[in-house]
């Protein structure tokens, strides 16, 4: 066989400062669903969404540690770059999620009921589930592009912001389903055509840059981001308007939480997380906007 002339093995996949935060991503959620699975247990939603979020990123941070090290990353069809940038934002967001939600719903400070066994364990979870996101936040800093830097574009503030984007879009999509009512009034349904129709722009967009297939495109793809951030900042500028007016104006709504709605299933609750999280993601997309100015993309890295 012939030599590619280079070595077969990347071993500063595993000994660079972004190696060893993978390690330490791969170790930390490794145990902390160990721990769990184990003896801490899990139940109902929460849990399983815990759950799914830690096994979830312990594979796709094995598959990119086992192709950066092996160089199998230039075999695929993907810009390696954007792909493991997105990741690593997307992994904080879900990790830091997990980690609150899990101490929150599992951990008490008393054994009983569960055992001062089980307890233990769970409070080991959450220690290594709180560990598991500083280490994916320390890749996002790491990989993030600094001032005059070319790097993927979702390396870059904007290309992070949307990931934050989206995610933030399926937690008002997780309050919508929630008994939000949202269908009592047309205003109300348009706040969610706005959300949904952002939220797929955003995910195109970043399908697009991770595939690198925008060279592909007939279109000038940065021009097209540029403006679609544009109008999304019109949508969800119309939307914080609106959706505050429809479900908390006594007119149309209740400004104050109904005192005989039960907890955990008022819509007025799901009401107010999903106007907190309209001001959030139009906050987003306005420093998207701001920030799409200062980047050139580069689709091939």
């Amino acid at each position: 066989m012939e030599s590619t002339g280079g070595p077969y093995l990347n071993t500063a996949a595993v000994t660079s400062p972004v190696g060893i935060a993978r390690l330490l991503q791969m170790t930390f959620g490794c145990t902390t669903f160990s721990l769990v699975a184990h003896q801490g247990g899990f139940s109902a939603a929460y849990g399983t969404f815990c759950m799914f979020v830690w096994t979830f990123c312990f594979a796709i941070t094995v598959f990119i540690i086992a192709c950066e090290f092996t160089h199998l990353h230039g075999c695929l069809s993907l810009s390696w770059g954007n792909f493991t940038a997105a990741f690593a934002m997307l992994a904080t967001l879900m990790s830091v999620t997990a980690a609150v939600i899990y101490p929150l719903y599992f951990v008490q400070v008393g054994c009983y009921p569960i055992g001062c066994e089980v307890r233990d364990f769970r409070i080991a979870a959450s220690v290594f589930a709180g560990l598991l996101f500083i280490a994916y936040a320390a890749e996002v800093f790491l990989t993030r592009a600094k001032p005059g830097q070319v790097t993927s574009y979702m390396a870059t503030v904007s290309g992070l912001l949307k990931i934050v984007q989206a995610f933030v879009a399926c937690i008002i999509f997780g309050a919508l389903v929630n008994d939000s009512q949202y269908g009592k009034y047309v205003a109300t349904q348009w706040c969610v055509a706005v959300y949904s129709f952002c939220f797929v722009a955003t995910v195109v967009v970043v399908a697009f840059s991770v595939t690198g297939k925008t060279a592909l495109l007939w279109f000038p793809f940065e021009r097209s981001v540029v403006v679609y951030t544009f109008g999304a900042v019109l949508l969800y500028m119309s939307a914080a308007v609106i959706w505050p007016v429809f479900c908390f104006d006594s007119k149309y709504g209740s400004p104050r939480r109904p005192s005989l709605c039960a907890k955990g299933k008022c819509p007025w609750d799901s009401q107010l997380v999903i106007a907190i999280f309209t001001y959030i993601n139009l906050l987003l997309y306005v420093l998207d906007l701001a920030y799409s100015q200062r980047i050139r993309f580069v689709s091939h890295l």
